[in-house]
């Protein structure tokens, strides 16, 4: 397997730790699909019986509101969808066209692929211990020895930045290639506000989708696993027997292109740097499987393996479309400038009919990975204003009885989404911008639960899913990596840099931090005391009580 040939030997010896190179399956404990937790006979008539995931989640201190429905399977297919290779790798095919050419592309790839790999698996062993829909902020209110309260406000507003900046970089692609798309079949062009109206129609889409409940979520996104597999082994196989001309090994894993107009001691290096936002953006929103765990069986061990095994899915798989496009090149310089490369390089390989075929799988791909970037995000919000953290919280946190989903929040997540991706209009490196706040945001409220957990140490309280001797290394080599991204996404991605092209990252990124600490200082620290807990056993078996009589 491909975790035992990279890490080596495996500590399985502890009771309960996961054997990483059995990470598809089930953890050493051998815990049962559904376990059940009964009451004693003389209480039988008090208290009923209640799954082992319902249990863990009382004893985290939430009641199940939301409708336990999804397997194992629809959890990973959530965050595989999320990441979606036909998505982030293609939507922003272009920008490595410029920022490295094909050698950033065909190598960065891997590079990025491997050092998510620690991040996601250093995420998942402390899933594994508080499967809640929460997640990152509620782990890091956990695994803080000081200051819970603060680690856990700071946490939740990055990753709520960063789940609404993904969410409108993956429609804002959508948009970009459906626009593409209709240009070419209806000649409806690709100028900005068509681009915007597109995208805005998209997120009324899957917000539309989204409130029928997460059966009808949990379908789609099975379906999108397998449409993501074969699309990507379609077109790698199309592109190539069908075009007459390729691109030469050679050009295809060293041929060097600095596009965006650097120069200099040092320009090589740092468009090489700029080049790695391809990749780095591709793998994001993973934390799905985490936010999705009140909603998933086994919640404990799937949603630790929908997070890996998403991950290690996707830089294969990404691997094998980025080589196949990247040989299918015909024109370079022509389809690098172009509103959307990857369409122009279909229709040059395949003609018309071949690249609007290849530009359908595409779009579709796509949109199912909107619509569960929408679903993750919705429940991010929904569990942070559970807790009170957000403005309007009672709002936000409702759930429609009849469906058990956050209706209210799904459409704070589009309408956020929305307004990330109107300064399009006006700004062409808008784009750019959004998915680097994405990895940004995404990213640090990805490790700051790591780096707590490595302060804990030995006092960590491990769940089924575990990485016994190789916990502290990964978290090490994952927190590094997360320090220097950040660092390089908010640099300049143009040359020269004037107020068009300049990446305004950092402005939105520095607006967070200002508005959630100065509303830190100001106010939250005297009432948002972390995570709350709903109630006592029987308070929360009556929430639940309550929304089983009202669906």
């Amino acid at each position: 397997m491909l975790l035992i040939s990279f890490f080596g030997d495996l500590d399985t010896s502890c009771t309960g730790c996961v054997n990483l190179g059995y990470w598809m399956g089930d953890s050493l404990s051998r815990n049962p699909r559904r376990m059940e937790v009964r009451v004693s006979a003389d209480e039988t008539t008090a208290s009923p019986v209640i799954s082992a995931d319902q249990q863990r989640l009382h004893e985290l201190g939430y009641a199940q509101e939301l409708r336990r429905h999804m397997s194992g399977f629809s959890n990973f297919a959530v965050s595989f969808t999320i990441i979606s290779i036909l998505s982030g790798c293609l939507t922003l095919y272009g920008y490595g066209m410029a920022a490295g050419g094909p050698v950033l592309i065909t190598w960065g790839w891997p590079v990025v692929g491997v050092m998510t790999l620690f991040v996601g698996l250093a995420m998942a062993e402390v899933c594994s211990s508080f499967p809640t829909a929460g997640g990152l902020y509620y782990w890091s209110a956990k695994l803080a020895p000081h200051n819970p309260a603060a680690w856990s406000w700071f946490t939740g507003w990055f990753n709520f930045l960063g789940q609404v900046a993904v969410t409108a970089g993956i429609d804002f692609g959508a948009a970009f290639f459906l626009n593409a798309l209709l240009d070419v079949q209806w000649g409806f062009d690709t100028r900005p506000w068509h681009t915007i109206v597109l995208f805005a129609a998209i997120l009324v889409l899957h917000g539309a989708l989204n409130q029928f409940g997460v059966r009808v979520v949990a379908m789609l996104n099975n379906v999108s696993v397998w449409w993501h597999i074969i699309g990507v082994l379609v077109i790698v196989a199309v592109l190539a027997f069908i075009p007459s001309h390729h691109q030469s090994a050679s050009f295809v894993f060293t041929h060097f292109v600095n596009g965006e107009g650097w120069t200099g001691w040092g320009s090589k290096i740092y468009v090489v740097l700029l080049g790695l936002l391809l990749a780095q953006y591709t793998f994001t929103g993973y934390d799905a499987s985490a936010h999705m765990t009140e909603e998933t069986r086994d919640a404990a061990t799937a949603g630790p393996r929908g997070i890996v095994t998403s991950i290690v899915v996707s830089l294969v798989a990404g691997w094998i479309l980025l080589i196949g496009v990247t040989f299918a090149i015909q024109n370079y310089a022509t389809e690098a400038g172009a509103t959307v490369p990857p369409a122009q390089i279909f229709i040059d390989a395949l003609g018309a009919t071949g690249g609007k075929l290849l530009l359908l799988i595409v779009v579709v791909a796509q949109l199912f990975c909107g619509m569960a970037s929408v679903t993750a995000n919705s429940r991010m919000i929904y569990a942070f204003s559970r807790d009170g953290a957000l403005p309007g919280s009672k709002l936000w946190h409702q759930v429609n009885p009849r469906t058990r989903t956050p209706t209210n929040a799904i459409w704070l997540a589009a309408g956020g989404a929305l307004i990330l991706g109107l300064p399009y209009l006006w700004n062409s490196t808008a784009y750019a911008a959004v998915t680097s706040i994405a990895v940004i945001g995404l990213y640090v409220a990805y490790v700051l639960p790591t780096f707590l957990r490595l302060r804990l140490g030995a006092a960590f309280q491990p769940g089924p899913w575990q990485l016994g001797k190789w916990s502290r290394p990964i978290g090490i080599i994952a927190v590094t990596w997360v320090v220097i991204i950040t660092v390089l996404f908010m640099l300049p991605t143009a040359s020269p840099v004037t107020l068009k092209s300049f990446n305004y990252t950092v402005v939105a990124v520095v607006a967070v931090i200002g508005f959630a600490g100065i509303w830190w200082l100001v106010s939250a620290r005297r009432w948002f005391t972390g995570p709350k807990v709903q109630g006592s056993a029987e308070e929360m078996a009556a929430i639940e009580a309550e929304l089983e009589s009202l669906a």
